[in-house]
């Protein structure tokens, strides 16, 4: 039996013991900050030294990434191309951020009733960051390029299951000779909870929504400013003018990239009825092609879910939607076979009383609902206490606008899947979080948005607050 100072880490694809790991205490917690804070206070100074130094990790990843791919497929089963993908991603945001940070930290002017005013954009501090595990290294560094960019350090703790990303990542800084500004804690909910309480100025979190929620508490308590990427539940939408060949394959890529394991993996269909059955046919035609198997083989298409409580989570979401009136059509169960896998599945005849309709899924299970028309559509999209991202699948560019405009959601794509970019925000709504990441308006999350005025005079007029 393993001890509770030790996290053990396993392989999805061939189930056995790969690592264990300490978990750290609040006193090496504590350690690890004095030196963020103390490498803050020169990190902050030279903004052309960080985008060298961006640039310079961005070169790593990019020459290291099949070795740094390897590792989320071992730790969480993710296919090693998809794994590649990931790393290629993150080379691009550390090089964009190392380009653009000067730009979107520049000061603003601006004309009030002073001889000059302008906002300031400066660093907060130290920042905590808690990450999930199906994006080990790209949820990190999309937050970690823009926040180091602007001046922060930063204090990562992953999840249990890809502690080795973690470590990855902190190596990456040790390589250019800047290990205090990105450091990595192992651990529980616990060490979350030190690393929150610590002296920290800023606390970043994707996640659950439970576990979201009490981060924001915990983080606010303590008047520290927290963004919340959370769940997502997102719909898409084919209208009866859509390209239904496109839309059928946006709809695999969509749902069954990472094994479903996506915040903004596509998760609830709706189908005007008109075209249902095309569409569907297609849909199925093309996931039925999917490769299973090995997440080491260039050949595979759907690994295995991270561990046996998701493979037991997804076979009791398709069991219930079955009990509540719903119709398997491919898939639906899980392969007899090692490793924690379960055949990409299309269900119908979504009853709005199952999980199915209102959990966020996390696995390769997509169900569609065929609707009257486009009203109905968008109706039983904004149907839903998540709000990251939307998708519509229409010819009619006046009407993807005006879904656009309705949709309750932080993201919205017309005619493609949606993904993240660092040119634009990424965040959502509702119980999907608040704050964004990526873009300018991400980079200024974590920044001090200082207003300063110069007078030749004394003011004249009085002002009131």
């Amino acid at each position: 039996m393993i001890s509770k100072d030790m996290i053990q880490a396993i392989n999805p694809y061939t189930t056995n013991i790969i690592g264990e790991y300490p978990v750290a205490d609040k006193q090496k917690v504590r350690e690890v900050i004095i030196k963020s804070r103390k490498a803050f206070c020169t990190w902050k100074n030279n903004i052309h030294k960080r985008s060298d130094i961006l640039h310079n990790i961005s070169h790593l990843l990019k020459k290291n990434r099949d070795t740094l791919a390897k590792i989320p497929t071992i730790e969480m089963g993710k296919p090693i191309k998809e794994s590649r993908a990931e790393v290629e991603k993150c080379a691009a945001v550390m090089e964009f951020y190392a380009h653009n940070g000067e730009i979107y930290l520049h000061d603003e002017a601006v004309n009030t009733d002073a001889n000059k005013s302008i906002i300031k954009f400066e660093p907060l501090g130290v920042i905590g960051s808690i990450m999930p595990w199906n994006f080990p290294y790209w949820q990190a560094l999309r937050f970690a390029g823009p926040c180091l960019m602007a001046g922060n350090t930063i204090v990562l703790k992953p999840a249990s299951n890809t502690i080795g990303c973690g470590i990855e990542l902190q190596k990456l800084f040790q390589k250019v000779g800047f290990e205090d500004v990105f450091q990595t804690i192992i651990g529980n909910y616990k060490v979350a909870e030190h690393l929150i309480d610590s002296d920290v100025d800023g606390v970043t979190f994707t996640g659950s929504v439970e576990a979201g929620a009490k981060v924001a508490k915990r983080s606010s308590a303590q008047l520290k400013k927290c963004v919340l990427e959370l769940g997502g539940s997102d719909p898409f939408i084919v209208c009866k003018d859509a390209d239904l060949e496109k839309a059928s394959l946006g709809a695999v890529k969509g749902r069954f990239i990472n094994c479903g394991q996506s915040c903004i993996a596509s998760k609830r269909f709706f189908i005007v009825k008109e075209i249902a059955d095309e569409f569907i046919e297609k849909f199925v035609h093309k996931t039925e092609k999917l490769r299973i198997g090995d997440p080491m083989s260039n050949e595979t298409d759907i690994g295995p879910l991270v561990n046996k409580k998701s493979l037991d989570n997804v076979e009791n979401l398709v069991k219930d939607a079955v009990n509540h009136g719903g119709e398997i059509i491919t898939g639906g169960e899980k392969m007899e076979t090692n490793g924690y896998f379960y055949k990409p599945t299309i269900l119908k005849n979504i009853s709005s009383n199952s999980r199915i309709a209102k959990e966020e899924l996390f696995g390769p299970i997509a169900p569609i609902t065929i609707v009257d028309d486009d009203d109905e559509a968008i109706k039983l999209a904004n149907d839903s206490e998540f709000g990251l991202g939307a998708s519509i699948w229409t010819n009619d560019l006046e009407k993807a606008e005006r879904f656009a405009n309705q949709s309750q959601s932080g993201m919205v794509t017309v005619n493609n899947v949606v993904i993240s970019d660092p040119r634009i925000p990424f965040g959502g709504i509702k119980k999907s979080g608040f704050g964004r990441e990526l873009s300018k308006y991400g980079m200024l999350e974590f920044v001090n948005i200082k207003s300063v005025r110069f007078y030749d005079h004394l003011i004249k007029n009085h002002y009131v607050e």
